[in-house]
């Protein structure tokens, strides 16, 4: 099925042409680690902006190794199942700055409020293609329309365009296949 290699070249193509978002002051692995719905998605990834329009709004579960890595569980809605992917990324420096090595990504956790939203910015350097995309996390699949403003007023600071922009609709088909 040609479906799921092209969904996971979109999901591992995202990253690095814009500007490096600083990552939040005092950021804190306990009070961020747990469920995330993925609400919101803007990439220049040639993989991702084919498939945006057909995507819905996936779960990410985040929990932190002893060394203070982050390991990342994500399961994507697919027509007739779930995808899983699992990535870990390594502490690069302060908290809230990782790395997945393997893939190239690096990524910041730019703001969060633990519990409510977070956005988070990823870099990906493969071979002579860079691309950047940033994600808009929320506990709930519910999306205000204030905190959907501020990720937009982002876009343009990764340099980045709103028409790259995904907001993915609500989707419990996953929610089963959790742990």
């Amino acid at each position: 099925m040609v479906v799921l290699p092209s969904l996971a070249l979109a999901l591992l193509c995202l990253l690095r042409a814009g500007a490096e978002l600083p990552v939040q002051l005092g950021f804190d692995t306990e009070k961020f680690a747990g469920t995330w719905h993925i609400a919101a998605l803007v990439s220049n990834c040639s993989m991702f902006l084919k498939m945006k329009d057909g995507m819905k709004s996936s779960i990410a579960t985040i929990s932190f190794t002893p060394d203070g890595d982050l390991a990342m569980e994500l399961l994507w809605p697919l027509p007739d199942r779930c995808q899983k992917l699992e990535l870990l990324f390594q502490r690069r420096g302060q908290s809230g700055h990782y790395m997945a090595v393997e893939e190239k990504k690096d990524l910041h956790v730019v703001e969060t409020d633990y519990g409510h939203y977070a956005i988070v910015q990823e870099l990906e350097q493969n071979g002579q293609e860079s691309s950047t995309a940033l994600q808009l996390l929320t506990r709930g699949q519910d999306v205000t329309p204030q905190l959907l403003q501020k990720f937009k007023e982002l876009i343009p600071t990764v340099g980045l365009a709103e028409d790259m922009l995904a907001i993915l609709p609500e989707s419990d088909q996953c929610t089963k296949t959790m742990r």
